[in-house]
């Protein structure tokens, strides 16, 4: 954002709150093109958001911000907005990430907190005039080939024969089929730790359950496959939880959907395998875009977290035979390409 741009929020912020001047503290910005800025007036802290108009979903952020806060989710409250400019006030959420609290005592009892809300959210009501996008074959064979195109091909130089390119397309159909053949309820599309915030916190032990969670990044939410938000939670690209515990977790999540006994006829064998394989797609398109963040758009913090992205391919594809091509793209090829890559890194570094 260049000054200019930052002159043009302060004077608007400074209109509708009537003052003379605002001093504008600039946050951490996630993997999007959003600024964040935080600023206080007599005492009480707000957020302010620059979204470039065409680069930014804000008018779905407004839209899902009023039919998640009628399910009684804990969002930011929209304080005022400009959608032909891009820019919004929020409400503070502060900074205690749900992410930060974690422990491998604490984070079972921790994670039914965000598990309880998923239910809320798949079945949030729309309005008759807002159409979220869906999570359709083309929508998931698009995600599915930014591995192919940045992590690949940007930032491993791997180069596939014919033969290669089809077998790893006939795993991406059985992604796609394994999210088409789920339920479709509304998705937030990027639920995991760092997105929940800690509102309210006392000391978290396995038999306490006394958080308040809020929840944001919200925009990209769609019309899609129904265990795609907890699998962004429990087996997430920042943070890797011993998997006996994620399906007991897992698990918990589906005995929550049962209760409400809408889909009554639905194994848990299915369940699971429906679970696996939502998140090998994640993992997939998750690997390629912290590969083109870096690439594309110059943020090089998401690097690391590629290694720990491509452990779930490995670790999950395993165990799905149709997967197998994938399995051992990622095994032998992928990761001893990335291993070579950073370690020649390490030189470059070193002899400067």
């Amino acid at each position: 954002m260049n000054q200019s741009r930052l002159s043009i929020l302060e004077e608007w912020l400074c209109n509708y709150f009537k003052l003379d001047s605002i001093s504008l503290n600039p946050l951490t910005g996630d993997a999007g093109f959003r600024k964040y800025y935080r600023f206080s007036i007599t005492e009480q802290s707000y957020i302010a958001v620059d979204a470039i108009p065409d680069k930014s979903n804000n008018l779905a952020f407004v839209e899902i911000q009023q039919v998640l806060q009628l399910q009684n989710i804990n969002v930011p409250n929209i304080i005022t907005y400009d959608l032909s400019q891009g820019f919004l006030c929020l409400s503070d959420f502060g900074d205690a990430l749900f992410s930060d609290l974690l422990t491998l005592d604490n984070f079972q009892a921790s994670y039914k907190e965000a598990i309880k809300l998923l239910p809320l959210i798949a079945e949030t009501p729309l309005p008759e005039n807002f159409k979220l996008p869906s999570y359709d074959a083309d929508f998931v064979n698009l995600e599915c080939n930014i591995f192919t195109e940045w992590l690949l091909g940007a930032h491993l130089n791997i180069k596939l024969s014919e033969q290669e390119k089809s077998q790893l397309q006939g795993c991406f159909a059985v992604l796609v089929d394994n999210a088409l053949d789920q339920p479709q309820v509304v998705m937030h599309r990027d639920y995991h730790s760092r997105n929940l915030m800690i509102l309210k916190s006392d000391e978290i032990t396995e038999r306490s359950e006394t958080i308040q969670l809020g929840v944001i990044d919200f925009q990209d939410a769609v019309i899609g496959p129904i265990t795609y938000d907890i699998v962004s939670l429990l087996r997430d690209c920042y943070v890797k939880w011993p998997n006996d515990r994620v399906i007991e977790l897992f698990q918990y999540f589906c005995e929550l959907v049962d209760a409400q006994n809408k889909y009554p006829d639905i194994s848990q064998a299915q369940w699971q395998r429906w679970f696996d394989l939502m998140g090998m797609q994640r993992h997939v398109k998750a690997s390629g875009i912290f590969a083109r963040l870096y690439h594309r758009d110059d943020k090089t913090g998401y690097l690391k977290d590629i290694p720990l992205t491509l452990s779930y391919l490995v670790d999950i594809g395993a165990k799905y035979p149709e997967l197998r091509f994938l399995h051992d793209l990622v095994l032998h090829q992928v990761i001893p390409a990335l291993a070579a890559k950073e370690a020649n890194q390490v030189i470059l570094e070193g002899s400067k």
